[in-house]
């Protein structure tokens, strides 16, 4: 009854002079802008000026297509058995360290990625403390003495990635346990079904809807990466769009990559969607019996301590602990860099995120608003933008903000005389639109579900006492959803932080932010000048992990 009130009050509204034209009109041009990037990358990926596509095919894409695939597949792997796994063990079991490391499983989100790839390697190399504890207790002089495996690989890749990765599988997998009711566990149990036979059939398909929905993150960010498969030196189609575009001076071929691997996103959400399609999992108890606990004690307990520990040391103590000892030099932190760097990533950060917000806010309302069936289709079509890897994104923006700023300034200087130069491009203007329609699906599923827990009759008396839309917006809206809009502003200003791709892309020139100055000191093999931004991201990072945190509580 209440959903057919909300669809009656809008319409309702309309008739009633509300603006609901302007609304809707207001939530096609969000809609619009944020799909720009991705219609320009498909217009000029079929409309290149030198088509390369042939000599593409017969050189270099299929071994960028093939390893993306592969570490697509091995890191999905390796997340889902980590992340699926180590939900299990804290939600079914008493272990010591279960009430920290239930909470410590999720700081590997604060870490990106490529700075754990660039501490791994700092770790393990000639001169990093592994390797250097070794010469010094077996006495060996030179690598010549002995045989240490090769760092920058494939492999290395799928574990940093992994490691980085696995909580976004752990948390949906750990959530979704706790929502089911223990007696189906204590049937299998009182059955003589052992604890993985428990784990097979009755857990592991209770929360595979859950676990796909995590892993599908999970391989839609292993695309996005540039700044670990670069460091690897592993090609994969982001590599090879800044490969084709950087070094070879081809924009249409590297858009023709970078609409391969939108086309490769797109098969990935749909699979996902197929895979969930007759999926039906139901409460059939009206009052749900939580699961408790099973105690463990003695060696297996421990192991299992052990167990969960190893994806925390890795994703994050190890990462943390290889940074913070090159960070030990305080003249790093006064570096002028860095306080440069710091100030580019909070203010295009704050920007953005705000406009990310109020724009999901907007577009949210607005289609609720105008109670038209089609204006719906647009929210799922606008949260492509963050399936769509950072550099596809940047290509897409690049091109017909560049055109535009082109005519503009020659408009400008045909006027008044004057050339303005590139206002867009040429500024952090490009990269702010950037974050903002890469991170604009995590605005907007944030508001729609904020304002879907307002009661109709709030609003609807509101309209009834004068209110116009907006002054019901804010009068009544707004106050109502104060703590998600915080919660969605953090979330996306963290990502802004971290985002590197399409940075790299945007950003005007000698313009750096903690991310890219992170990846130029690291890709010097300059540790230690990386360390402080570095941490600088991670500290930051570590605010919407709490955040996360506290709500998954």
């Amino acid at each position: 009854m209440s959903e057919q009130i909300g669809q009656m009050l809008p319409r309702a509204s309309g008739r009633q002079g509300s603006g609901g034209g302007i609304w809707s009109l207001a939530a096609v041009l969000i809609a619009a802008l944020v799909m720009l990037p991705i219609c320009a990358v498909v217009w000029i990926a079929f409309h290149p000026a030198e088509n390369i596509w042939p000599h593409l095919i017969s050189t270099t894409l299929p071994r960028y297509l093939s390893n993306t695939v592969i570490l697509m597949g091995a890191v999905a792997v390796v997340t889902g058995a980590a992340g699926t796994g180590a939900a299990w063990l804290v939600v079914m079991y008493r272990f010591p360290g279960r009430r920290w490391l239930q909470w410590a499983l999720l700081t590997p989100l604060a870490v990106p990625a490529y700075v754990g790839a660039y501490a791994l390697v700092d770790f393990l190399e000639y001169a990093g403390p592994v390797q250097t504890a070794l010469r010094e207790a077996m006495g060996w002089t030179s690598a010549r003495d002995y045989w240490f495996p090769q760092i920058r690989t494939m492999g290395a890749a799928v574990i940093v990635l992994s490691a980085a990765l696995y909580p976004y599988v752990y948390i949906l997998a750990r959530a979704a346990l706790r929502e089911q009711s223990g007696s189906g566990f204590e049937v299998a149990r009182a059955l003589g079904a052992g604890p993985f036979a428990r784990f097979r059939r009755v857990g592991l398909p209770l929360v595979r809807p859950a676990v796909v929905a995590g892993l599908a993150v999970v391989m839609m960010e292993t695309v996005n990466d540039f700044g670990t498969v670069d460091y690897f030196s592993v090609q994969t189609l982001t590599t090879g769009i800044f490969s084709v575009w950087l070094q070879s001076g081809n924009l249409g071929g590297a858009a023709q990559i970078a609409a391969l691997s939108l086309t490769l996103i797109v098969v990935l959400v749909v699979l996902e969607k197929l895979s969930r399609r007759k999926s039906r999992f139901f409460q059939t108890a009206r009052q749900v019996r939580p699961i408790e606990a099973e105690p463990l004690h003695g060696v297996k307990a421990w192991l299992v301590t052990a167990a969960c520990a190893v994806p925390f040391l890795l994703g994050f103590v190890l990462p943390v602990g290889v940074l913070a000892g090159h960070a030990m030099d305080a003249g790093e932190w006064a570096a002028p860099g860095l306080l440069r760097a710091f100030l580019h990533s909070v203010v295009t950060g704050g920007l953005a995120a705000a406009l990310c917000v109020a724009g999901g806010l907007f577009m949210v309302y607005g289609v609720r608003l105008s109670g038209r069936r089609f204006l719906s289709f647009l929210m799922p079509v606008t949260a492509i933008g963050y399936a769509a890897p950072g550099a596809v994104l940047g290509i897409g923006l690049l091109i017909p903000l560049a055109a535009f700023d082109n005519r503009m300034a020659d408009a400008i200087l045909a006027v008044t005389g004057h050339d303005p130069g590139l206002l867009l491009t040429g500024t952090s203007a490009a990269l702010v639109l950037a974050y903002v329609v890469r991170f604009f699906a995590i605005a907007q599923g944030t508001a729609d579900a904020a304002l879907g827990r307002v009661p109709p009759s709030l609003p609807m008396a509101a309209r009834s006492l004068g209110r116009s839309a907006g002054g019901t917006l804010r009068a009544v809206h707004v106050p109502l959803v104060r703590a998600s809009v915080g919660s969605a502003l953090l979330l996306v200003f963290v990502d802004c932080v971290k985002e590197l791709p399409a940075t790299l892309v945007l950003r005007p020139f000698n313009y750096n932010t903690l991310a890219t100055r992170v990846h130029e000191k690291a890709s010097l093999e300059n540790i230690a000048e990386a360390a402080p931004a570095a941490l600088t991201i991670t500290a930051v990072s570590l605010l919407a992990v709490a955040l996360l945190a506290r709500a998954n509580r």
